[in-house]
């Protein structure tokens, strides 16, 4: 963390708002979950009125880390992706102060986001229907939510991802209330009370539900403005959509949304969300028996608390009053009121806790350096508490798995502490199982001290999440080689250690490392796929992908190295010469291994006219990410009337592309893109002009160039377009009807436009040797 990334966060994070913010927590007594399938997909306006404006604690429970997806801000793809997004969803319900319960643990795990599906059958048949119920139920018992809200419905032209998500979650409510069910786990059945679906449809863009909404039997209406941020809760909802930047989220209303309608599938109609459940403390209160009078003290001195802000001595005081009564409440409830509530009571009390630790000023930023380690190093862990604080006996406690957490006084100013990772410790998950708002996410500081007379601690994160390294990280450029059949020369890895690599036998290739550098050498001209896995003294050695932006910090993902060489037949169309003007993908570095004639252009230059080249490949969505693009349409027209070849990959119809000005003819993009899309990678595929150059020039392109594509065929498909243009190919999903825009071709003046909705950019990482082939075709020159 930079010095002025460090200031920006304290700025962004005033004592005051903070305050207000730990007050806020003590008004309700509920908890909500809404579940979705991939992070973005909460109910994020609806979640801050229920958090801000009530003070109910909320749970996103997301079943993917939205690995699948597209990137709207750089490279990352996959994993990686899915690390990134993670983080996102993490920053989101950070500005929601509220939890995210992960269900899925990455690409290697079954329940992972595989693409697009357009049945929840189908993304059953990928997750394990059973397995995602389970885990959803397991989570039901671990947060205890009173309410249950799936974002979408579970409808025809809904995806796939978000039906299965709806069903399973449905579904899981009996699993989990089951004494039966889930043996083996430590959690108590917990029944929830209030299953809710979303009373409006999820048509728009993508989406295209064909069954209209349940009726609607509660209105949930927000007041017009949080007191404290001055802001409508919509837009606090949008402050945390903003955090989903990959996707492009985050927007703007001046009519602001104050009403969600909702269907309750198990009762009727209701006046309040939950009806029946005690919704605040003086509503415990009322059925609390024996302990009816503390909760009633507690609920009056937490009204006192918040009345009193934000005089810090007068809050500290009527807090320490809330939790005694809190206290005292648990220590004589009856037995029954003790197994339906206690673990209400139980959060009240942390978020008292945490309320108490803000009206003392005790609020240390706890930092490690350096934040990279691996098994063995050491590192500096500084507590800097800048402001007098309120508290006493304060001490910290380091939390990392494998280190000596012994209590430290913790003094003014700063405190030191040292720390020393063991050599046999485990790497630690990428993909961790949950996010708290109060703290506690991965290794961090236990904080106890005495305020207003009460013992209390809580969990302090790090000011940045350190990244434990595994103890052999090899990197390797290229990781990755094209080779084109024909051409025997050796092909050379650089590597980023001289450590004796050892690499897994592999026939057909001779290996030899010199320093830093591994030769390898073919010894046959089969095409095909060959895969390394470099081994660092007997032990597998990892790979390291990183990736850093401000509003989520750095991240990394590390996997099996692994020195991949895709030997191809494949001819490269002659005296090509083409600029590529890319949004984040790899299109044009795979055409620079091939050996293409390619200049990559991260900047279009405001007189850039092309006649340069025969060939203008462009991105995908990369009208939409690149205003420089945007800017060149005029001059992109007139390279394709002079005789230039324009080659569009997929883009968006809602992110810079105008059906009757974007392309040199009118072209639309198909909306919602559900009906627009090959979901099945291994969808069967109808040449319709088998002699178009195109598909045989320099490559015939044969029905072997259609196999082992992976994730999908392809989306965003054109739907109609200039007669001028012609469309090569048609391919659908089983039982629907053919669709021809996943490649359409048509002269223009001298020149020549082809779009593709083709996958392709996913396919080149993949390695697929048909993307290749197909890639090579599309970039020959107009004239050909």
């Amino acid at each position: 963390m930079t010095i002025q990334d460090r200031l920006a966060r304290r700025e962004a994070q005033p004592a005051l708002m903070r305050l207000d913010t730990a007050l806020s927590r003590l008004s309700g007594c509920l908890t909500v979950m809404n579940t979705g399938a991939h992070p973005d997909d909460e109910h994020s306006g609806l979640m801050a009125w229920l958090r801000h404006g009530l003070g109910h604690r909320v749970v996103i429970a997301c079943s993917t880390r939205g690995e699948g997806g597209q990137n709207a801000l750089g490279p990352e793809r996959g994993a990686l992706l899915g690390v990134l997004r993670s983080r996102e969803m993490e920053e989101a319900a950070r500005v929601l102060d509220c939890d995210v319960a992960w269900l899925g643990f990455g690409p290697s795990d079954p329940v992972h986001d595989f693409g697009f599906s357009k049945d929840g059958d189908d993304t059953f048949a990928r997750w394990g229907e059973a397995l995602i119920t389970e885990r959803l139920a397991l989570a039901y018992r671990r947060y205890r939510p009173d309410v249950i809200l799936p974002t979408f419905l579970d409808v025809p032209g809904q995806h796939g991802h978000h039906r299965a998500m709806t069903r399973a979650a449905l579904a899981a409510v009996a699993l989990a209330a089951d004494p039966g069910a889930l043996r083996g786990s430590p959690l108590a059945p917990w029944r929830v009370s209030h299953a809710y679906l979303p009373a409006w449809g999820g048509g728009g863009g993508t989406y295209d539900d064909t069954l209209p909404p349940p009726a609607a039997t509660l209105r949930v209406e927000a007041t017009p403005c949080d007191p404290a941020r001055g802001v409508p809760y919509q837009e606090i909802g949008q402050w945390s959509r903003r955090r989903h930047a990959s996707q492009g989220m985050g927007g703007w209303s001046d009519t602001p949304q104050r009403v969600w309608e909702l269907h309750l599938t198990n009762g009727p109609a209701e006046r309040r969300l939950a009806e029946g459940i005690p919704a605040t403390l003086p509503e415990l209160a009322a059925l609390a028996g024996p302990a009816a009078a503390a909760l009633r003290d507690a609920a009056a001195a937490i009204t006192s608390a918040q009345a009193a802000f934000p005089r810090r001595d007068a809050i500290i005081a009527a807090l320490a009053t809330a939790d005694a009564a809190l206290e005292s409440a648990a220590a004589s409830a009856a037995p029954n009121f003790a197994a339906a509530h206690s673990h209400r009571l139980a959060r009240k009390r942390r978020e008292i806790a945490h309320a108490l630790f803000e009206a003392a000023a005790l609020t240390p930023v706890c930092a490690l350096a350096p934040t990279r380690l691996a098994p063995g190093d050491c590192a500096s862990l500084t507590l800097h508490q800048p402001a007098p604080t309120l508290a006493e006996e304060v001490s910290a406690r380091p939390r990392i798995p494998g280190c000596a957490d012994e209590a430290q006084p913790l003094q003014p100013g700063l405190t030191t502490i040292p720390v020393a990772l063991p050599r046999d410790m485990a790497l630690p998950s990428q993909f961790s199982d949950g996010f708290d708002p109060l703290g506690g996410n991965g290794p961090h500081v236990k904080i106890a001290a005495r305020i207003g007379g009460r013992e209390v601690s809580l969990a302090r994160d790090f000011e940045q999440p350190p990244v434990i390294l595994p103890a052999q990280v090899l990197a390797a450029r290229p990781a990755a080689f094209l080779r084109r059949l024909g051409r025997p020369e050796p092909l050379t890895a650089t590597l980023s250690s001289e450590a004796p690599v050892t690499l897994d036998t592999v026939e057909g290739w001779a290996v030899d490392q010199t320093g830093r550098h591994l030769t390898l050498t073919p010894l046959s001209e089969t095409p095909g796929l060959a895969t390394f896995t470099p081994r660092i003294d007997g032990a597998p050695a990892f790979t390291e992908s990183r990736g850093s932006y401000p509003h989520v910090g750095d991240f990394a993902l590390y996997e099996a190295a692994q020195l991949r060489v895709l030997s191809l037949d494949l001819a490269l169309p002659e005296a090509a010469t083409i600029a590529y003007i890319g949004s984040g993908d790899n299109v044009g570095h795979w055409l620079q291994e091939l050996g293409a004639d390619v200049r990559i252009m991260d900047e279009i230059p405001p007189d850039e006219d092309f006649t340069g080249f025969t060939t203008v490949l462009v991105g995908v969505v990369a009208f939409g990410n690149r205003a420089d693009l945007r800017a060149a349409i005029p001059r992109l027209h007139r390279f394709v009337e002079r005789g230039g070849h324009l080659v569009t990959l997929y883009q968006r119809p809602d992110q810079g592309w105008h059906s009757e000005t974007t392309p040199p003819r009118p072209m639309r993009i198909g909306t919602p893109s559900l009906r627009w899309r090959v979901t099945d990678a291994g969808a069967p595929v109808t040449v319709l002009e088998p002699r178009h150059p195109l598909l045989t020039t320099p490559n015939l392109i044969t029905e072997r160039d259609w196999t082992g594509w992976d994730k999908e065929r392809g989306l965003y498909f054109a739907a109609d377009w200039a007669p001028c243009y012609a469309p090569l190919l048609s391919m659908h999903d089983a039982g629907e009807a053919p669709l021809l825009g996943s490649l359409v071709s048509g002269r223009i003046g001298k020149g020549r436009h082809t779009h593709t909705g083709l996958v392709l950019h996913h396919q080149l990482d993949k390695l697929v040797p048909g993307a290749f082939r197909l890639l090579a075709n599309l970039v020959q020159p107009a004239r050909a």
